[in-house]
């Protein structure tokens, strides 16, 4: 190629726009994110506006869709929605969303800080239905590039049903990932037609309505098992359902009002400027406030159960406790469970017609995406990214775009709260103030962009 024919595709490569910020994947915290960014581009006039996109590799908004199980409530309260903290008179609290769908009364006569996950999902979708031009819907990044001097991030997709398509390219000045979890299997366990991970619950418990059923099992201690055990043992009523744990029982969470001041925002800084010896003993103190634990009213309805049972002599809810899942073998029409007894016994098999693994989440790793530019982002001693307080990867002068994290990877360094719903209004406004702030400092002009006058903002059904 020649020198003429490379200048003129830099010179075209220049010319398409360049996003303040793009953001990979649009779960709660991007969804959380955009609103800020919204707000701030509604109050602060076309110049200062924010250009931002979104890609979100589901065809539509969905949040835990496979365990919208009726009845199951929140375990955090409704004012710690995707905007209360940040501002209570924004447009997208929870209780705006109420006065617009005219239950605002009714839900303040339960007398209860905690909807249902179903009332709480179509409160999220409420909002992304609104944030609904910012997002791509159905595409799948799948590379980050960084094609000029550092600036400017390139990224990448692809249509998620036509993963052979041409990519699009998206520039930014900044990128924001928050990709969420990836669903944990024990070692050895893979999924399958009769092995699901909870997270699959309700749509693969749907294919096993059509006939009679002998057993299921559920292995793990955390809310979601039990809250899987207790659907399933209601939804099958002619089945046994065997909860398997390595411990003696379901463990409390302790939601007290001092142990939950460890989600406040300033728990936030406490954490982050705290030694890393305090961060682990602050992490030990109160693991117990969200990891393998459960609701108390759940406990006790699941012992009360069994122990009803127990009386009639027709027991269907089972708790194989201080038991080891070793093996898993699905099979022609049904799934063998290879069990040891942690205490005394010898081990033995369990014939399921499914099992379902409430065995957890991973965080996914933000460097699968970035590829060659992983190699550019600071790692502390034990190989984790380095992030600010202001949520941004470290890099080395190499980058001087923003790469941004959001979700349980930057947990070591802010604290529990990071993958939960607590702090995400907060953290919303943190990171668009850090772009307004890393904006000001560029001599790169931005394009302005449009806004509404706040009241403007539309949201529409779903």
């Amino acid at each position: 190629m020649s020198a003429g024919h490379a200048d003129a595709g830099a010179e075209r490569y220049d010319e398409r726009p360049v996003h303040d910020l793009v953001g990979i994947g649009f779960g709660p915290a991007n969804l959380a994110l955009a609103i800020a960014v919204a707000e701030h581009n509604a109050h602060s006039g076309g110049a200062r506006a924010l250009r931002t996109a979104f890609l979100e590799r589901q065809r539509e908004f969905g949040w835990h869709r496979g365990m919208l199980l009726a009845g199951a409530t929140m375990q955090v309260s409704f004012l710690k929605d995707l905007a209360t903290l940040r501002d209570p008179g924004s447009r997208f609290t929870f209780l705006r969303f109420l006065h617009e769908r005219g239950r605002l009364v009714d839900f303040m006569n339960q007398k209860t800080f905690f909807p249902t996950r179903i009332e709480f999902h179509e409160y999220l979708s409420w909002c992304a239905a609104a944030m609904g031009e910012q997002v791509r819907y159905g595409r799948q990044a799948h590379a980050v590039r960084l094609p000029g001097d550092g600036d400017v991030l390139e990224v990448l997709s692809r249509p998620v049903d036509d993963p052979e398509a041409e990519a699009e390219a998206l520039r930014t000045r900044n990128l924001v990932v928050g990709a969420g979890l990836t669903p944990h299997f024990p070692e050895g366990v893979e999924p399958g037609p009769r092995v699901w991970h909870n997270r699959d619950l309700l749509p693969y418990h749907r294919s096993l309505t059509d006939r009679p059923h002998r057993r299921f099992a559920v292995v793990g201690a955390g809310q979601s098992a039990a809250e899987t055990a207790e659907f399933l043992h209601r939804e099958f009523p002619d089945a046994e359902v065997c909860a398997v744990f390595s411990r003696y029982g379901y463990s409390p969470s302790d939601d007290s009002a001092f142990a939950n001041r460890i989600f406040d925002p300033d728990a936030v800084d406490h954490f982050y400027s705290a030694p890393e010896e305090v961060k682990q003993s602050l992490m030990d103190y109160h693991s117990n406030t969200n990891y393998s634990v459960v609701d108390p009213d759940l406990i006790e309805q699941l012992y009360r159960t069994s122990y009803q049972e127990k009386i009639a002599g027709a027991e269907r809810l089972r708790f194989l406790n201080t038991t080891s899942l070793t093996a898993v073998e699905e099979r022609e029409g049904d799934v063998r469970l290879h069990l040891r007894p942690l205490v005394e016994g010898e081990p033995y098999t369990l014939d399921c017609d499914a099992v379902v693994m409430a065995t957890g989440y991973r965080p996914a790793d933000p460097r699968t995406l970035l590829g060659p530019l992983a190699e550019e982002c600071l790692t502390d001693d034990r190989g984790r990214l380095r992030i600010s307080r202001d949520h941004r990867v470290l890099t080395t002068t190499r980058i001087r775009a923003g790469i941004y994290v959001q979700g349980a990877v930057s947990q070591h360094t802010h604290g529990i709260t990071s993958s939960l719903l607590s702090t995400l209004a907060v953290r919303s406004g943190e990171i668009c103030d850090a772009l307004l702030l890393d904006r000001a400092g560029r001599s790169v002009p931005v394009t302005p962009v449009g806004a509404e006058p706040a009241e403007n903002l539309a949201v529409t059904a779903d």
